[in-house]
């Protein structure tokens, strides 16, 4: 039973390492942007996400921003999905926890449910390259000014995560500036 969190700035290459974890593992991937992203647009909350469309609502003004989401939203949603049976082999967490505090709670968390995180897997790629990945990507918010932010508020919140899981033991720090292909095989490496 494998559970990880990547962990990576904007452009690092984690949600493709997330999803390649996943197929190759075989357990499915909560992405927390994608989660809220859905969350926010279904019009007709979809069953599963019922109790995330309210959520995904109040989260919208600050993903619009490029702010991040406060704690308790980020936490519940989490809470939510981690309740879901599909989950019960393991999963990989990708855009979560984003502050040490999120890092603790989700400790906490995951002890009520009877879970343990093993790994937090952080994709280290230099400033340069997160901004530059960004802005080739096109998505709506990959604005320069916007993507300058996240990059800082990364840096700003980041580094205190990767503090906290490494005085747990549980940080793996991996050189995200290569081929995805090279990546996967240095995590798996790791992993292994």
């Amino acid at each position: 039973m494998v559970k990880l969190v990547i962990l990576g700035g904007s452009g690092s290459g984690k949600s493709s390492q997330a999803q390649r974890l996943c197929k190759y593992f075989d357990i499915p991937l909560i992405s927390t942007g994608e989660t809220l992203r859905k969350a926010i647009s279904s019009d007709k909350p979809l069953p599963d996400y019922a109790e995330l469309s309210d959520l995904g609502r109040h989260t919208q003004p600050y993903l619009e921003a490029g702010e991040l989401v406060p704690d308790e939203m980020m936490i519940e949603l989490i809470r939510i999905r981690l309740n879901k049976p599909d989950v019960n082999f393991g999963w990989v967490l990708e855009g979560y926890p984003r502050t040490a505090f999120q890092a603790e709670e989700l400790d906490f968390l995951l002890d009520d449910l009877g879970q343990k995180l093993n790994w937090a897997i952080y994709l280290q790629v230099p400033e340069a390259v997160m901004v530059s990945r960004s802005l080739g990507r096109s998505l709506p918010d990959d604005q320069p000014e916007i993507v300058q932010r996240r990059v800082e508020l990364f840096y700003d919140r980041t580094i205190p995560i990767l503090e906290y899981y490494d005085r747990r033991r549980r940080l793996l720090t991996i050189n995200g500036d290569q081929s995805p292909e090279q990546v996967q095989q240095n995590i798996l490496t790791l992993l292994s």
